[in-house]
Protein backbone atom coordinates (compact mmCIF):
# COMPACT_ATOMS: atom_id res chain seq x y z
CA UNK A 1 0.00 0.00 0.00
CA UNK A 2 1.44 3.14 -0.81
CA UNK A 3 1.64 5.98 2.15
CA UNK A 4 -1.02 8.76 1.71
CA UNK A 5 1.19 10.87 4.19
CA UNK A 6 4.27 12.07 3.34
CA UNK A 7 7.07 13.30 5.18
CA UNK A 8 8.27 16.75 5.73
CA UNK A 9 11.53 18.72 7.18
CA UNK A 10 14.82 17.78 7.04
CA UNK A 11 14.63 13.96 5.79
CA UNK A 12 17.37 11.61 6.75
CA UNK A 13 16.80 7.75 5.68
CA UNK A 14 19.82 5.18 6.50
CA UNK A 15 22.49 5.31 4.01
CA UNK A 16 21.38 9.34 3.30
CA UNK A 17 24.58 11.63 3.50
CA UNK A 18 24.36 12.96 7.98
CA UNK A 19 22.54 10.21 8.68
CA UNK A 20 26.26 8.66 11.26
CA UNK A 21 25.57 12.11 12.66
CA UNK A 22 22.17 11.89 13.38
CA UNK A 23 21.88 8.83 15.27
CA UNK A 24 25.02 9.95 17.87
CA UNK A 25 23.61 10.83 20.94
CA UNK A 26 25.36 12.34 24.47
CA UNK A 27 25.69 9.04 26.07
CA UNK A 28 26.69 5.98 22.88
CA UNK A 29 25.37 3.44 24.80
CA UNK A 30 22.07 4.56 23.91
CA UNK A 31 22.63 5.30 19.97
CA UNK A 32 20.78 2.48 17.36
CA UNK A 33 19.89 2.37 13.81
CA UNK A 34 16.93 3.89 12.99
CA UNK A 35 14.97 3.08 10.23
CA UNK A 36 14.59 7.46 9.37
CA UNK A 37 14.88 10.77 10.67
CA UNK A 38 12.52 13.85 10.75
CA UNK A 39 14.24 16.65 11.51
CA UNK A 40 10.68 18.92 12.31
CA UNK A 41 11.30 22.92 11.21
CA UNK A 42 7.29 23.34 12.24
CA UNK A 43 4.63 21.92 13.89
CA UNK A 44 3.43 20.39 10.39
CA UNK A 45 6.03 18.51 10.27
CA UNK A 46 5.87 16.80 13.51
CA UNK A 47 2.01 16.18 12.47
CA UNK A 48 3.19 14.50 9.60
CA UNK A 49 5.87 12.41 10.96
CA UNK A 50 3.52 10.44 13.51
CA UNK A 51 0.90 9.98 10.27
CA UNK A 52 3.45 8.12 7.88
CA UNK A 53 4.78 6.10 10.90
CA UNK A 54 1.28 4.90 11.79
CA UNK A 55 0.66 4.34 7.99
CA UNK A 56 3.68 2.63 7.29
CA UNK A 57 3.27 0.65 10.94
CA UNK A 58 6.61 1.98 12.37
CA UNK A 59 7.52 2.83 15.91
CA UNK A 60 7.83 6.63 17.24
CA UNK A 61 10.77 8.34 19.19
CA UNK A 62 10.70 12.01 20.04
CA UNK A 63 13.80 13.81 20.13
CA UNK A 64 15.25 16.92 21.40
CA UNK A 65 18.80 17.11 22.72
CA UNK A 66 20.22 13.90 22.66
CA UNK A 67 20.50 13.27 26.37
CA UNK A 68 18.39 10.09 26.59
CA UNK A 69 20.22 8.13 29.95
CA UNK A 70 18.83 4.76 28.76
CA UNK A 71 18.35 2.69 25.28
CA UNK A 72 15.30 2.60 23.04
CA UNK A 73 13.89 5.97 24.35
CA UNK A 74 14.76 8.44 21.62
CA UNK A 75 15.89 6.26 19.30
CA UNK A 76 14.69 2.49 18.30
CA UNK A 77 16.12 0.19 15.32
CA UNK A 78 13.93 0.42 12.47
CA UNK A 79 11.80 3.47 13.95
CA UNK A 80 10.97 6.82 12.90
CA UNK A 81 13.09 9.29 15.04
CA UNK A 82 11.04 12.48 15.02
CA UNK A 83 13.34 15.27 16.15
CA UNK A 84 12.64 18.89 17.24
CA UNK A 85 15.96 20.48 17.24
CA UNK A 86 15.63 22.53 14.56
CA UNK A 87 12.45 24.24 16.22
CA UNK A 88 14.46 26.90 18.31
CA UNK A 89 12.24 30.19 18.74
CA UNK A 90 11.95 31.89 21.58
CA UNK A 91 8.95 34.68 22.66
CA UNK A 92 10.17 36.73 25.25
CA UNK A 93 6.52 39.18 26.40
CA UNK A 94 8.74 41.18 29.32
CA UNK A 95 5.50 42.93 30.64
CA UNK A 96 3.53 39.52 31.45
CA UNK A 97 6.83 37.44 32.39
CA UNK A 98 6.01 34.54 29.98
CA UNK A 99 8.34 33.02 27.50
CA UNK A 100 7.32 30.83 24.81
CA UNK A 101 9.62 28.09 23.19
CA UNK A 102 9.69 25.65 20.48
CA UNK A 103 10.76 22.23 21.95
CA UNK A 104 14.36 22.35 20.21
CA UNK A 105 15.73 24.65 22.15
CA UNK A 106 18.69 23.52 24.34
CA UNK A 107 18.35 24.37 28.64
CA UNK A 108 21.31 26.59 28.34
CA UNK A 109 20.15 28.41 24.89
CA UNK A 110 17.18 29.47 27.04
CA UNK A 111 17.81 30.33 30.07
CA UNK A 112 21.55 32.50 28.58
CA UNK A 113 18.90 34.28 26.11
CA UNK A 114 16.53 35.09 29.24
CA UNK A 115 19.15 35.79 31.44
CA UNK A 116 20.51 38.83 28.72
CA UNK A 117 17.26 39.92 28.83
CA UNK A 118 16.71 40.36 32.42
CA UNK A 119 14.85 36.57 32.88
CA UNK A 120 15.32 34.00 35.00
CA UNK A 121 14.32 30.36 34.30
CA UNK A 122 15.24 26.90 35.89
CA UNK A 123 18.21 24.50 34.85
CA UNK A 124 20.19 21.70 35.28
CA UNK A 125 23.55 20.56 35.39
CA UNK A 126 23.89 20.90 31.53
CA UNK A 127 23.48 23.29 28.66
CA UNK A 128 23.14 20.61 25.80
CA UNK A 129 19.83 19.02 27.03
CA UNK A 130 17.13 19.44 25.24
CA UNK A 131 13.86 21.44 26.11
CA UNK A 132 11.53 19.02 25.00
CA UNK A 133 12.30 16.26 27.09
CA UNK A 134 13.89 17.66 30.23
CA UNK A 135 10.65 19.80 31.16
CA UNK A 136 8.11 16.91 31.24
CA UNK A 137 9.68 14.88 33.47
CA UNK A 138 9.95 17.69 35.97
CA UNK A 139 13.47 19.83 35.72
CA UNK A 140 15.50 19.86 38.78
CA UNK A 141 18.63 22.22 39.43
CA UNK A 142 19.72 24.65 41.73
CA UNK A 143 17.01 27.35 41.29
CA UNK A 144 14.22 24.81 42.51
CA UNK A 145 14.28 26.19 45.62
CA UNK A 146 13.23 29.51 45.19
CA UNK A 147 11.63 29.11 41.90
CA UNK A 148 10.31 25.71 41.46
CA UNK A 149 11.05 23.12 39.09
CA UNK A 150 10.44 23.25 35.43
CA UNK A 151 8.04 21.98 34.88
CA UNK A 152 5.96 24.01 37.91
CA UNK A 153 7.03 26.84 35.70
CA UNK A 154 5.15 25.23 32.81
CA UNK A 155 1.94 27.31 31.96
CA UNK A 156 0.69 25.77 28.89
CA UNK A 157 1.91 23.99 25.79
CA UNK A 158 2.04 22.18 21.69
CA UNK A 159 1.41 18.98 21.45
CA UNK A 160 1.02 16.85 18.75
CA UNK A 161 -1.00 13.73 19.40
CA UNK A 162 -1.36 10.01 18.05
CA UNK A 163 -4.07 10.91 15.04
CA UNK A 164 -1.34 13.77 14.12
CA UNK A 165 -3.89 16.37 15.77
CA UNK A 166 -2.17 19.62 17.13
CA UNK A 167 -3.59 19.93 20.48
CA UNK A 168 -2.78 23.50 22.98
CA UNK A 169 -3.09 22.80 26.66
CA UNK A 170 -2.99 25.23 29.47
CA UNK A 171 -5.52 25.57 32.65
CA UNK A 172 -8.30 26.23 30.76
CA UNK A 173 -8.35 23.96 28.00
CA UNK A 174 -7.00 20.36 28.23
CA UNK A 175 -5.93 20.97 31.96
CA UNK A 176 -5.80 17.14 32.35
CA UNK A 177 -2.97 17.03 29.83
CA UNK A 178 -1.61 20.32 31.28
CA UNK A 179 -1.30 18.46 34.57
CA UNK A 180 0.30 15.23 33.17
CA UNK A 181 2.65 17.31 31.43
CA UNK A 182 4.06 18.80 34.44
CA UNK A 183 5.89 15.56 35.54
CA UNK A 184 4.46 12.48 33.51
CA UNK A 185 7.51 12.28 31.47
CA UNK A 186 8.55 13.25 28.20
CA UNK A 187 6.97 11.45 24.96
CA UNK A 188 4.02 9.51 26.77
CA UNK A 189 1.48 11.72 25.29
CA UNK A 190 2.31 12.76 22.37
CA UNK A 191 5.35 15.09 20.95
CA UNK A 192 5.49 18.80 22.25
CA UNK A 193 6.69 21.63 20.05
CA UNK A 194 5.60 24.75 22.24
CA UNK A 195 6.05 25.43 26.17
CA UNK A 196 4.55 28.30 27.75
CA UNK A 197 6.62 29.55 30.70
CA UNK A 198 6.17 31.94 33.39
CA UNK A 199 9.96 33.31 33.87
CA UNK A 200 10.84 35.34 36.64
CA UNK A 201 12.96 38.67 37.06
CA UNK A 202 16.46 37.94 37.23
CA UNK A 203 18.77 39.85 40.04
CA UNK A 204 21.52 42.20 39.28
CA UNK A 205 23.65 39.29 40.37
CA UNK A 206 24.25 36.46 42.57
CA UNK A 207 26.85 34.71 44.59
CA UNK A 208 28.57 31.08 42.93
CA UNK A 209 30.66 28.56 44.52
CA UNK A 210 32.88 25.87 44.20
CA UNK A 211 34.06 23.91 46.91
CA UNK A 212 36.62 20.85 45.86
CA UNK A 213 38.34 18.62 48.27
CA UNK A 214 40.63 15.16 48.28
CA UNK A 215 38.15 12.08 47.67
CA UNK A 216 39.24 10.44 50.87
CA UNK A 217 37.14 13.26 52.92
CA UNK A 218 33.61 12.41 51.02
CA UNK A 219 32.47 11.16 53.71
CA UNK A 220 33.36 13.66 56.01
CA UNK A 221 31.83 16.14 53.82
CA UNK A 222 29.03 14.31 52.68
CA UNK A 223 27.99 13.72 56.47
CA UNK A 224 27.89 17.86 57.01
CA UNK A 225 26.50 18.68 53.47
CA UNK A 226 23.40 16.38 53.89
CA UNK A 227 22.25 17.94 57.34
CA UNK A 228 23.36 21.29 55.95
CA UNK A 229 21.68 21.68 52.72
CA UNK A 230 18.07 20.54 52.86
CA UNK A 231 17.64 23.20 55.59
CA UNK A 232 20.09 25.97 54.50
CA UNK A 233 18.24 29.39 52.88
CA UNK A 234 15.66 28.07 50.31
CA UNK A 235 17.99 31.05 47.90
CA UNK A 236 20.48 28.94 48.13
CA UNK A 237 20.94 25.94 45.09
CA UNK A 238 23.43 23.05 46.11
CA UNK A 239 25.07 19.98 44.13
CA UNK A 240 27.40 17.42 45.48
CA UNK A 241 29.14 15.71 43.25
CA UNK A 242 31.65 12.33 44.67
CA UNK A 243 33.77 10.51 41.69
CA UNK A 244 36.13 7.49 42.05
CA UNK A 245 38.19 6.62 44.59
CA UNK A 246 41.19 6.52 41.69
CA UNK A 247 40.99 10.09 40.00
CA UNK A 248 37.95 11.49 41.53
CA UNK A 249 37.32 14.01 43.77
CA UNK A 250 34.69 16.03 46.09
CA UNK A 251 33.05 18.92 44.79
CA UNK A 252 30.41 21.14 46.40
CA UNK A 253 28.83 23.73 44.00
CA UNK A 254 25.80 26.08 43.29
CA UNK A 255 24.27 29.22 43.54
CA UNK A 256 23.22 31.52 46.01
CA UNK A 257 20.03 34.71 44.89
CA UNK A 258 22.10 36.98 47.12
CA UNK A 259 25.06 38.83 48.21
CA UNK A 260 28.89 37.35 48.51
CA UNK A 261 28.61 38.00 52.18
CA UNK A 262 25.38 36.32 53.11
CA UNK A 263 26.60 33.20 50.92
CA UNK A 264 29.91 33.33 53.12
CA UNK A 265 28.29 32.95 56.11
CA UNK A 266 25.74 30.28 54.95
CA UNK A 267 28.49 28.38 53.88
CA UNK A 268 30.71 28.06 57.30
CA UNK A 269 29.60 24.49 57.73
CA UNK A 270 30.91 23.10 54.39
CA UNK A 271 33.76 25.56 54.56
CA UNK A 272 34.96 24.26 57.34
CA UNK A 273 34.81 20.68 56.82
CA UNK A 274 37.83 18.99 55.97
CA UNK A 275 40.65 20.46 53.80
CA UNK A 276 39.51 22.16 50.35
CA UNK A 277 41.96 22.19 47.78
CA UNK A 278 39.81 24.78 46.05
CA UNK A 279 37.62 27.44 47.63
CA UNK A 280 36.02 29.80 44.81
CA UNK A 281 33.41 31.97 46.43
CA UNK A 282 32.01 34.94 43.63
CA UNK A 283 29.71 37.42 43.35
CA UNK A 284 28.65 37.62 39.26
CA UNK A 285 26.78 39.55 37.21
CA UNK A 286 23.63 37.21 36.89
CA UNK A 287 24.47 36.25 33.18
CA UNK A 288 27.95 35.59 34.01
CA UNK A 289 26.71 33.09 36.86
CA UNK A 290 24.40 30.84 34.51
CA UNK A 291 27.61 31.21 32.31
CA UNK A 292 29.36 29.54 35.57
CA UNK A 293 27.47 26.59 36.43
CA UNK A 294 26.50 25.70 32.72
CA UNK A 295 29.96 24.81 31.25
CA UNK A 296 30.14 23.58 27.75
CA UNK A 297 28.75 19.98 27.36
CA UNK A 298 28.71 19.28 24.23
CA UNK A 299 26.64 16.27 22.09
CA UNK A 300 28.76 14.47 20.02
CA UNK A 301 32.24 14.51 21.50
CA UNK A 302 31.10 12.24 24.11
CA UNK A 303 33.45 8.90 24.24
CA UNK A 304 31.52 7.49 28.24
CA UNK A 305 28.89 5.70 28.37
CA UNK A 306 27.21 5.26 31.30
CA UNK A 307 24.39 3.42 33.22
CA UNK A 308 22.68 5.86 35.90
CA UNK A 309 19.99 5.19 38.25
CA UNK A 310 18.03 8.04 41.12
CA UNK A 311 16.14 8.10 44.13
CA UNK A 312 15.17 10.63 46.80
CA UNK A 313 16.36 10.34 50.11
CA UNK A 314 13.73 11.80 52.75
CA UNK A 315 15.99 11.40 55.48
CA UNK A 316 19.77 11.79 56.34
CA UNK A 317 21.68 8.78 55.09
CA UNK A 318 23.43 6.71 57.93
CA UNK A 319 26.23 5.08 58.05
CA UNK A 320 25.38 1.91 56.61
CA UNK A 321 24.58 3.79 53.09
CA UNK A 322 27.52 5.94 53.60
CA UNK A 323 29.64 2.28 53.38
CA UNK A 324 27.13 1.00 50.14
CA UNK A 325 28.87 4.51 48.65
CA UNK A 326 32.07 4.16 49.36
CA UNK A 327 31.89 0.72 47.79
CA UNK A 328 30.57 1.85 44.77
CA UNK A 329 33.14 4.43 44.12
CA UNK A 330 36.23 1.54 45.09
CA UNK A 331 34.71 -0.14 42.18
CA UNK A 332 33.81 2.96 39.50
CA UNK A 333 36.27 2.85 36.70
CA UNK A 334 39.42 5.37 37.41
CA UNK A 335 38.95 8.73 36.37
CA UNK A 336 35.67 8.23 34.24
CA UNK A 337 33.24 10.27 35.37
CA UNK A 338 31.58 7.48 37.13
CA UNK A 339 30.48 8.51 40.85
CA UNK A 340 27.43 10.22 42.33
CA UNK A 341 25.56 13.76 42.38
CA UNK A 342 23.19 14.77 45.40
CA UNK A 343 21.10 18.08 44.79
CA UNK A 344 19.31 19.78 47.62
CA UNK A 345 15.86 19.78 48.16
CA UNK A 346 13.17 21.91 49.87
CA UNK A 347 11.82 25.42 49.45
CA UNK A 348 9.63 26.60 46.32
CA UNK A 349 9.83 22.04 44.97
CA UNK A 350 8.48 21.41 48.34
CA UNK A 351 5.76 24.14 48.85
CA UNK A 352 3.35 22.72 46.16
CA UNK A 353 1.27 18.83 47.18
CA UNK A 354 2.72 16.01 45.32
CA UNK A 355 -0.75 15.94 43.46
CA UNK A 356 -1.19 19.23 42.42
CA UNK A 357 1.11 18.36 39.24
CA UNK A 358 2.52 14.88 38.18
CA UNK A 359 5.93 15.43 39.98
CA UNK A 360 5.31 13.32 42.85
CA UNK A 361 8.48 13.47 45.17
CA UNK A 362 8.45 16.74 46.62
CA UNK A 363 9.37 15.94 50.24
CA UNK A 364 12.66 14.45 50.26
CA UNK A 365 15.34 16.21 52.12
CA UNK A 366 17.35 15.80 48.75
CA UNK A 367 17.87 13.95 45.11
CA UNK A 368 20.71 11.25 44.66
CA UNK A 369 21.83 9.77 41.38
CA UNK A 370 24.80 7.78 40.10
CA UNK A 371 26.13 6.58 37.18
CA UNK A 372 29.12 3.79 36.24
CA UNK A 373 30.59 4.53 33.27
CA UNK A 374 32.93 2.72 30.50
CA UNK A 375 33.92 3.06 26.70
CA UNK A 376 35.44 -0.54 26.14
CA UNK A 377 31.79 -2.60 25.05
CA UNK A 378 32.90 -5.40 26.52
CA UNK A 379 32.09 -3.28 29.92
CA UNK A 380 28.92 -2.37 29.35
CA UNK A 381 27.71 -5.04 31.52
CA UNK A 382 29.60 -5.36 34.57
CA UNK A 383 28.74 -1.39 34.99
CA UNK A 384 25.28 -1.79 34.16
CA UNK A 385 25.05 -4.38 37.03
CA UNK A 386 27.43 -2.38 39.17
CA UNK A 387 24.79 0.37 39.30
CA UNK A 388 21.49 -1.59 39.51
CA UNK A 389 23.22 -3.92 42.30
CA UNK A 390 23.74 -0.58 44.51
CA UNK A 391 20.27 0.33 43.85
CA UNK A 392 19.45 -2.96 45.52
CA UNK A 393 21.67 -2.08 48.53
CA UNK A 394 20.63 1.85 48.60
CA UNK A 395 16.61 0.75 48.89
CA UNK A 396 15.80 0.93 52.52
CA UNK A 397 17.61 4.67 52.31
CA UNK A 398 15.60 6.17 49.04
CA UNK A 399 11.64 6.74 47.95
CA UNK A 400 10.84 6.75 43.96
CA UNK A 401 13.06 7.38 41.28
CA UNK A 402 13.79 10.61 39.08
CA UNK A 403 11.98 9.77 35.42
CA UNK A 404 14.84 12.03 33.52
CA UNK A 405 17.32 10.02 35.10
CA UNK A 406 15.88 6.17 34.57
CA UNK A 407 17.20 2.98 35.08
CA UNK A 408 15.22 0.17 32.92
CA UNK A 409 16.27 -2.30 35.97
CA UNK A 410 13.16 -0.71 37.79
CA UNK A 411 11.04 -3.11 37.44
CA UNK A 412 7.32 -2.19 37.91
CA UNK A 413 8.44 1.44 37.59
CA UNK A 414 5.06 2.94 37.21
CA UNK A 415 4.70 4.44 40.68
CA UNK A 416 8.12 4.56 41.12
CA UNK A 417 8.85 7.22 38.97
CA UNK A 418 5.21 8.92 39.71
CA UNK A 419 4.21 7.59 43.36
CA UNK A 420 0.36 8.06 44.09
CA UNK A 421 -0.14 9.79 40.84
CA UNK A 422 0.56 7.19 38.24
CA UNK A 423 -2.70 6.41 38.01
CA UNK A 424 -4.46 8.98 36.80
CA UNK A 425 -1.31 9.36 34.23
CA UNK A 426 -2.66 6.42 32.91
CA UNK A 427 -6.27 7.93 32.66
CA UNK A 428 -4.90 10.40 30.86
CA UNK A 429 -2.93 8.56 28.58
CA UNK A 430 -6.18 6.81 27.43
CA UNK A 431 -7.68 9.82 26.93
CA UNK A 432 -4.82 11.23 24.69
CA UNK A 433 -3.14 7.99 23.14
CA UNK A 434 -5.54 4.84 24.03
CA UNK A 435 -3.92 2.75 21.28
CA UNK A 436 -0.50 3.05 23.14
CA UNK A 437 1.07 4.45 19.45
CA UNK A 438 3.62 6.25 21.76
CA UNK A 439 5.40 3.56 23.40
CA UNK A 440 9.21 2.73 24.56
CA UNK A 441 10.50 0.93 27.66
CA UNK A 442 8.93 2.16 31.01
CA UNK A 443 6.38 4.37 29.04
CA UNK A 444 2.74 4.74 30.77
CA UNK A 445 0.12 2.64 29.75
CA UNK A 446 -2.84 3.85 29.18
CA UNK A 447 -5.36 2.66 31.91
CA UNK A 448 -8.13 0.08 30.86
CA UNK A 449 -11.80 1.07 30.31
CA UNK A 450 -13.86 -0.32 32.08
Amino acid sequence: MKSKARLTGRVIFRGDPGYERARKNWDPHTNRFPKVFVFAQRTQDVANAIRWARENRVPIRARSGRHALETNLSQVNGGIVIDVSDMKNIWLDKKRGIAIVETGNTVGRIVKTLARQGFMAPFGDSPSVGIGGITPGGGIGPLQRSIGLLSDNLIGVEMVDAKGRVIRADKNHHADLLWATRGGGGGNFGIYTKYKFKVHRAPAGATVFRIIWPWNQFAKVFRVWQRWAPSVDTRLGTYLEIGPKIGGRVTVQGLFLGPKREAVRLLKPVLSVGTPTTKIIRWLSYPKAVNFLLPPDPVLTQRWSNQFSSGFAIRPFPERAIQVMRQFLEKAKPGSPAGFFFLNWGGAVSRIPPEATAFFWRKAKFYIEWNSSWIKRSEAAKNIALVRDTRRKLQPFIVGSYINVPDQGIKNSGPVYYGANYPRLRRVKAKYDPENVFRFPQSIPPAFRR
